[in-house]
């Protein structure tokens, strides 16, 4: 995974993010609408973004500490612009955590683990940061995410299927939840500039020639259809508790 190619492409595209990611604001919605209480001492945010996600929390919940960090330095501005009391950080969470002795309520994400590359240690860590009964709640994408994309060009992430997260976080106390949302679009070249605006398209550094963008529109199904595959986790620090496969 090119982190810093995934920096830059969200770095170049924050001021046309809120216009156009109308999927992941719909996420983010219902992502919060799964917490069984609304007061958490500590937050934790991770992948902040534009901070859709951080908006509808500050609204929402009661908190102590709020910290909404992401990889891209440019967010802190957004961040800011919705609530001061909240904290920024930027860095890479994934090595940022690991000498960490903070532990929180809630840590909450919208629409970034499919970015991470050790998934299942990642989970694993942000876990061990949970306070005791603590929960660890985020979105991400399933294995029909931008399945019209991978048909015509071969390009996608490492998505997991709900049965394999399922298998991931087995001993954990936890539920999933998965749905399928479909933009239609008026041509091909439309689809691309969606993802570019979204900076979705950070799979790699190299820029389409006019023979890929040519090939791409001759494989590309008639209908003009990005699937959009949000499956939602919420995972619950209960020592020697139970755990369930359920629609949240």
């Amino acid at each position: 995974m090119n982190k810093e190619l995934i920096k830059k492409r969200f770095a170049k595209n924050l001021n046309s993010y809120n216009e156009n990611a109308k999927i992941q604001k719909i996420m983010a919605e219902k992502l919060l609408s799964y917490l069984p209480d609304t007061r958490f001492d500590n937050i934790l945010e991770i992948g902040c973004g534009t901070g859709f996600l951080t908006e509808l929390a500050a609204k929402k919940l009661e908190f102590k500490t709020y910290t909404a960090n992401d990889i891209v330095p440019e967010c802190e501005g957004f961040i800011k612009n919705i609530d001061q009391k909240i904290g920024f950080t930027c860095s890479d969470i994934e090595a940022g955590l690991k000498n960490s002795t903070k532990t929180y309520d809630l840590i909450i994400s919208n629409a970034t683990f499919q970015w991470i590359e050790n998934l299942e240690g990642f989970i694993s860590l942000l876990v061990s940061k949970l306070s005791r009964g603590g929960i660890l709640l985020f979105s991400t994408f399933g294995k029909d995410n931008f399945k019209e994309i991978a048909c015509a060009s071969g390009k996608t992430l490492e998505y997991y299927s709900i049965s394999e997260l399922d298998s991931m976080l087995e001993g954990l106390e936890h539920s999933i939840a998965e749905e399928v949302q479909v933009l239609k679009f008026s041509a091909p070249k439309e689809v691309l500039k969606h993802m570019s605006l979204t900076g979705v398209n950070a799979i790699e550094a190299e820029s389409w020639t006019k023979s890929d963008l040519r090939r791409f529109e001759e494989a590309y199904n008639s209908e003009c259809s990005l699937t959009y595959n949000p499956i939602y986790v919420l995972i619950k620090n209960q020592p020697g508790g139970y755990y369930q496969r359920n629609a949240i």
